[in-house]
C-alpha cells in the first residue's frame, strides 16, 4: 500500500518496560560548537572560550539528556572580550541548536543553554563566546611648540598615533620610508604606548622635527593571523607643509529666514595639509534634514520649516590636529502663542475695575528672533500713543517672550472701550498678530463653580467621562486642569491623561475617553492669568470615582479528570470596585448550577462534583458580578488523556532486518496516566517527511498503564532510508487525548549484514556512530577547514585521510577541563552476526601526533544474555604527523558494536583522530607488515570468546 509513496512499513511487536519511575530523569545538558569557529582555547578555572572571526556563522549545539525530553532555552549575557562598547542580550532561543551567520562583535559574550522537564532544578551549561577581529589602523598627527625661557629657539614635537579596534590585542609596527622603526633605533625617535588606551594606541613620538623625519611613515597593525585575519595598514605623508585643517563660513551667524524660503550654507577649507574632507551636522548633532542637498562643502536645505530651526555645524579633519568646526544657527521668523492679561489696582483690595484706579493690560508674544519684535496698541481701532495718563512700556526686545504693558492711571468713563494689542516683526516674514481685550463697566475678576451634583463623579471603567467647571466674569480666563497631590509630603502629583502635568481648556471642560481604573482621584480646576484678570487663582475640585467589574482567578484552566470521581472547583476574587454585593453564578455550559453572595470576608466561591458522569464534561463558568460588570472563571473538565511522552535515549533503537528494509524500536512514558480514564489504546500514525498522506494504526491496551512505565513498539519495515513523523495519541472511553509528534531521522547503511559496512563521517548522522553516554567526554566530529590547529600546535590532523581540508573525521579535544586519563568512547552501530562467517575485518585510519598522545583503543562489545567488551587493538604515544592504518580480525558471535575508545594524556597536545572506519565480511587482506597474529580463541565458556589478529599499519599517507 505503500509502494506510491516509497514507503512500506509493517507495525511489528508491542512489548512493555519494568514499571514505576527508572525512565524518568532530570535534565543534563552539554554544549558543542561547530560552524566556523577557529579555536576553543583554555581560560582559568577550566573553562572553555570558543573564537570565531567577526561575519562567520556561530553554531552551537545544546545535547541534552532527561525524560521527559527536555525543552532547550538559549540565552545570552555580554561579557565577551569584543564586548568593550557594550551590547544588548538577544531575545530567548528555543531550539536545541542556535546559529548565528554573520556574527559581529557585539554578538561576543556568555551563552547559556537551559534545559527543564519539570524534574529537579533545571540544568545550565554555557560557553563564552569571543568575536575576532581587526580594523583598519588610522594614523592621526599632532604637534606641539614649546618656549624655553632662557634661551631663544623653539622646539617642535610631531606625535603620530595609530589607532585600531581589535580582538585580541592588536600588535603595532611603525616603518619610516621601507626601515622598520623601533624604540633606540634612532635618537630623536620615541614610540610608546598610553597608558589609558589599554593597547588601542601605539604613538610615534619625532622630538625636535629634523629634515629626515619628513617622510612617508606606515603603521602596520596586526593579530598574528589569529583566526586567518590579515595585517592591515595604514600610510600619512609628513612634510614641511603638514597642517591641520581650517575652515570658515560665507554666512551671517545667526541667518535669519522666512517660513519656506530655501536657504545655503557655504564652508569653505583655508587651510590645511593633506587636503580636509567635510561634512555637515545639523541640531543637536544629528543629520541634516533629509531633503537637503550636500555637495562638498555647500549645504542646501529648501522650503525651510519651524523644525529645521537650530545650529548647523561644519566639520573638517584631515587626521592632523583636531578637527574644524564653525557652526551657524539658523533662526526661522515667526510669532506665536499671544496672550493677554489684566491687573487692577494693586493698591487695593478689590479685584474689580473701578473708576478713577489705575488697571494694566499686559500682552506677550513668542517671536523669532526676538529683537525683531515690535508692538503697537490701538483703542477702539485708532493709533494709541504713550502719555501722562496711557502709558506705554516694553520689555527689553531681545528678552523671550517679549511683552508690552499699556498703564491707564486714574480710569476715566471715556477710558471704557476696546484695546488693541498689535504684534509684528520689523522685517516682515510672518503675519501679525492681533490680540483685543474690552474695557468696560461689565469687566469683572472670574468666579469659578462646579455644577451641582458634578463634583463626585462615578464612571464605570470604558467610558467616557467630561469634567466641567463654570467660570463666569469678563473676559474669561483659560481654565487650568491638574491633579494635586495627594499629601504633603507624598510622592510626585499624578499626570493628566495626556501625560502632562497640566492641561489647558478654553471653555472648562476636560474630556477623558475610555477612562482607566489608573485615573481614579482628584482632579483640580483654577483660572490661569492668561486671558483674563492677574488675581489670586481661583479653584475647585471634583473627585472622580472609577468603577470596575471583579478580577478573578482561574481566568482559565483545564482540569483532567476520570469518570465516576469527586472534586471541587475554586474562583477567587482578587479586587473589585466596588467591592460589596458581589454576587457569583455557577453553570455547565448553559444550564445554571447554583448562585450566591461573597460576603464581605469571603473571597472565593467553589463548587462540588461529588461524582463526575459523562453529561459533567463541559465548560464551568463562575460570574462574579458587581454593578460594574462580571468577572469570569472558566474551567474545562475534560477526560482527555494528557500526551505520550517519547523516550530519545533507547539504546540501538534502529536496525536491519534484511537489505534495505530497516527498523525502529519507539519508546515512550505516558503522562499522568492516573489522572483520567484507563488508556484502551494508542493510535499511531506515520507519513515519511515530505509527503502529506498518513498511514494509522490502533495499538490496543489490555491493563492499566502506570506511571513511569516504559511503553515499546517495533516498526519493523522500514523501506526507505528516510526521516519519518511519527504520531501518537492515546484513546480513553473520553476519546482521543493529547498526541505527541517526534521525527525518526537515519541514513543507509544501517547494520547491514556485514558484507561490506563503510563510514567516512562525511554525513552529520556519523553513519549512527553516537557517543557512550557513560565516559567523561565525547569524540567531536570536524573538518581541517574549520579547525585552525595554529592554535593546537603539534597536534592534531590538517588534512582528514584523503588529504582533503574538507573532508571530516573524528578526533578527541584534549583541551581542559580534560584530565590525564579521561576517556571518550565511540559507538558503531550493532551489527548482526551472519551465520556463514565467523570472522570479520575491522579497518581505520588514526592519526596519533603530538608529545602529550594517550591511547586509541578498539574494543568489540557483544550482545548475549550480558553485555561482553574485550579489548582488541590498542596503541600509546606519538606515531608521527600522519595518518596510518590499522586492520584487525574480530570473532564475534551475536550481536555486536565495536567502541574506539580515545584516552586523554599529560597535557593539550593529544589530539587523537579516526577516519574512514570499515568492517568486511571475512578475514583481512593485505595487512600492513609487522602484523601480530593471536592463538584462537579458547572454547573455555568463563574465557572471552574472542580471536585478535591485530595489524598495525607502519605506511603513513601523505597527501
Amino acid at each position: 500500500m505503500g509502494l506510491a509513496l516509497g514507503l512500506l512499513w509493517l507495525l511489528g511487536g508491542f512489548l512493555r518496560g519494568a514499571h514505576g519511575q527508572g525512565v524518568y530523569a532530570p535534565p543534563a545538558v552539554r554544549i558543542m560548537h561547530s560552524g566556523q569557529g577557529c579555536n576553543v582555547e583554555e581560560e582559568r578555572y577550566s573553562e572553555r572560550v570558543f573564537t570565531i572571526r567577526e561575519g562567520g556563522t556561530l553554531e552551537l549545539q545544546c545535547l541534552v539528556t532527561g525524560h521527559p525530553r527536555p525543552l532547550v532555552r538559549w540565552t545570552k549575557t555580554v561579557g565577551g572580550a569584543s564586548d568593550r562598547q557594550g551590547s544588548e542580550a538577544p531575545p530567548a532561543q528555543h531550539n536545541e541548536t542556535l546559529r548565528i551567520e554573520r556574527i559581529s562583535r557585539h554578538q561576543g559574550g556568555r551563552y547559556y543553554c537551559k534545559a527543564e522537564n519539570g524534574l529537579g532544578p533545571p540544568a545550565i551549561h554555557s560557553i563564552r563566546v569571543d568575536v575576532y577581529y581587526l580594523d583598519d589602523p588610522v594614523i592621526t598627527v599632532h604637534q606641539s611648540v614649546g618656549e624655553t625661557k632662557e634661551q631663544f629657539y623653539f622646539e617642535r614635537t610631531v606625535f603620530l598615533r595609530c589607532v585600531s579596534s581589535s580582538n585580541p590585542p592588536v600588535h603595532y609596527t611603525w616603518r619610516r620610508g621601507r626601515h622598520a622603526l623601533s624604540q633606540g633605533s634612532d635618537a630623536g625617535v620615541e614610540i610608546y604606548e598610553p597608558f589609558f588606551t589599554q593597547g588601542e594606541t601605539k604613538i610615534l613620538k619625532l622630538k625636535n622635527l629634523r629634515p629626515q623625519d619628513y617622510a612617508q611613515y606606515t603603521c602596520m597593525a596586526s593579530v598574528r593571523q589569529v583566526c586567518g585575519i590579515g595585517d592591515k595598514s595604514a600610510l600619512f605623508n609628513l612634510n614641511n607643509r603638514t597642517a591641520p585643517p581650517s575652515i570658515k563660513l560665507l554666512l551671517d551667524d545667526p541667518l535669519v529666514v522666512n517660513l519656506g524660503e530655501s536657504i545655503t550654507l557655504v564652508c569653505v577649507v583655508t587651510g590645511g595639509e593633506p587636503a580636509p574632507s567635510l561634512r555637515w551636522v545639523g541640531p543637536g548633532g544629528g543629520p541634516v534634514p533629509s531633503r537637503s542637498v550636500v555637495q562638498r562643502g555647500t549645504l542646501t536645505i529648501p522650503a525651510v520649516t519651524l523644525q529645521d530651526a537650530g545650529p548647523y555645524s561644519c566639520l573638517a579633519s584631515n587626521n592632523v590636529g583636531n578637527p574644524a568646526k564653525r557652526t551657524t544657527n539658523i533662526l526661522v521668523r515667526g510669532l506665536r502663542k499671544g496672550r493677554f492679561w489684566i491687573t487692577p489696582d494693586p493698591y487695593h483690595n478689590d479685584d474689580n475695575i473701578q473708576i478713577g484706579r489705575e488697571v494694566k493690560i499686559s500682552c506677550q508674544v513668542e517671536a523669532t528672533p526676538p529683537e525683531e519684535l515690535q508692538f503697537g496698541w490701538l483703542k477702539n481701532g485708532r493709533p494709541l500713543r504713550s502719555s501722562e495718563r496711557m502709558v506705554i512700556t516694553h520689555t527689553d526686545g531681545e528678552a523671550s517672550p517679549g511683552a508690552t504693558s499699556l498703564d491707564i492711571i486714574d480710569l476715566k468713563f471715556t477710558d471704557f472701550g476696546t484695546y488693541t494689542c498689535v504684534a509684528s516683526l520689523r522685517n516682515g516674514g510672518s503675519p501679525e498678530i492681533s490680540i483685543d481685550v474690552n474695557i468696560s463697566s461689565t469687566t469683572v475678576p472670574p468666579e469659578l463653580t462646579v455644577p451641582r451634583g458634578r463634583s463626585h463623579l462615578v464612571v464605570q471603567e470604558g467610558e467616557t467621562v467630561e469634567l466641567q467647571c463654570l467660570v463666569s466674569g469678563k473676559p474669561k480666563p483659560i481654565i487650568l486642569w491638574s491633579r494635586p497631590e495627594e499629601g504633603a509630603g507624598g510622592p510626585a502629583p499624578p499626570l493628566m491623561p495626556d501625560g502632562s502635568a497640566e492641561t489647558e481648556s478654553g471653555d472648562g471642560l476636560l474630556r477623558i475617553g475610555n477612562v482607566s481604573r489608573q485615573l481614579s482621584g482628584t482632579y483640580r480646576c483654577q483660572t490661569s492669568q492668561y486671558n483674563g484678570f492677574n488675581v489670586k487663582p481661583r479653584e475647585a475640585l471634583i473627585q472622580l470615582v472609577v468603577q470596575y467589574p471583579p478580577v478573578v482567578e482561574p481566568a482559565y484552566t483545564e482540569v483532567r479528570q476520570a469518570l465516576g470521581r469527586a472534586f471541587s472547583l475554586t474562583c477567587s476574587l482578587l479586587r473589585a470596585h466596588p467591592a460589596r454585593l458581589l454576587r457569583y453564578e455557577w453553570k455547565l455550559g448553559s444550564r445554571l448550577l447554583t448562585v450566591g453572595e461573597l460576603g464581605e470576608r469571603r473571597h472565593d466561591t467553589s463548587y462540588l462534583v461529588r461524582a463526575l458522569n459523562r453529561e459533567g464534561y463541559g465548560e464551568y463558568t463562575c460570574d462574579v458580578t458587581n454593578e460594574a460588570g462580571a468577572g469570569r472563571c472558566t474551567f474545562l473538565v475534560t477526560g482527555k488523556a494528557y500526551a505520550p511522552e517519547f523516550y530519545y535515549d533507547t539504546p540501538a533503537a534502529l536496525w536491519q532486518n534484511r537489505p534495505r528494509v530497516f527498523g525502529f524500536k519507539l519508546q515512550w512514558t505516558q503522562m499522568e496516566p492516573d489522572a483520567v480514564d484507563q488508556i484502551l489504546a494508542y493510535r499511531l500514525g506515520f507519513r515519511q517527511m515530505g509527503q502529506t498522506r498518513w498511514w494509522e494504526q490502533e495499538i490496543p491496551m489490555d491493563r492499566t498503564i502506570h506511571k513511569g512505565e516504559l511503553l515499546t513498539y517495533n516498526l519493523t519495515e522500514l523501506v526507505k532510508p528516510e526521516s519519518y513523523l511519527v504520531r501518537l495519541t492515546p484513546i480513553t472511553r473520553y476519546g482521543e487525548g493529547d498526541a505527541t509528534e517526534r521525527v525518526i531521522t537515519y541514513s543507509a547503511p544501517v547494520n547491514p549484514h556485514l558484507r561490506q559496512f563503510q563510514c567516512g563521517f562525511e554525513d552529520e548522522a556519523m553513519c549512527l556512530f553516537s557517543q557512550d553516554k557513560t565516559d567523561q567526554f565525547d569524540w567531536t566530529r570536524h573538518s581541517a577547514a574549520t579547525r585552525d590547529t595554529k592554535y593546537t600546535p603539534n597536534t592534531g590532523p590538517s588534512t582528514d585521510h584523503h588529504g582533503s581540508k574538507q573532508g571530516f573525521y573524528m578526533y578527541i579535544e584534549t583541551s581542559r577541563p580534560r584530565k590525564d586519563g579521561d576517556k571518550a568512547r565511540l559507538l558503531s552501530p550493532s551489527f548482526n552476526v551472519n551465520a556463514n562467517s565467523a570472522t570479520y575485518c575491522f579497518a581505520f585510519y588514526y592519526h596519533m601526533h603530538g608529545k602529550h598522545i594517550g591511547a586509541l583503543n578498539v574494543i568489540l562489545r557483544q550482545k548475549g544474555a550480558a553485555v561482553s567488551e574485550a579489548s582488541v587493538w590498542s596503541l600509546i604515544g606519538n606515531q608521527g604527523d600522519r595518518w596510518r592504518q590499522a586492520k584487525v580480525n574480530i570473532h564475534p558471535s551475536t550481536t555486536f558494536q565495536m567502541v574506539i575508545e580515545g584516552v586523554r594524556g599529560p597535557g593539550i597536545e593529544g589530539d587523537v583522530a579516526i577516519d574512514d572506519v570499515a568492517i568486511e565480511e571475512g578475514e583481512c587482506k593485505d595487512p600492513p607488515p609487522n602484523n601480530l597474529r593471536s592463538l584462537a580463541p579458547p572454547p573455555a565458556p568463563h574465557i572471552r570468546q574472542l580471536c585478535v589478529t591485530l595489524s598495525l599499519a607502519l605506511i603513513g599517507w601523505q597527501r
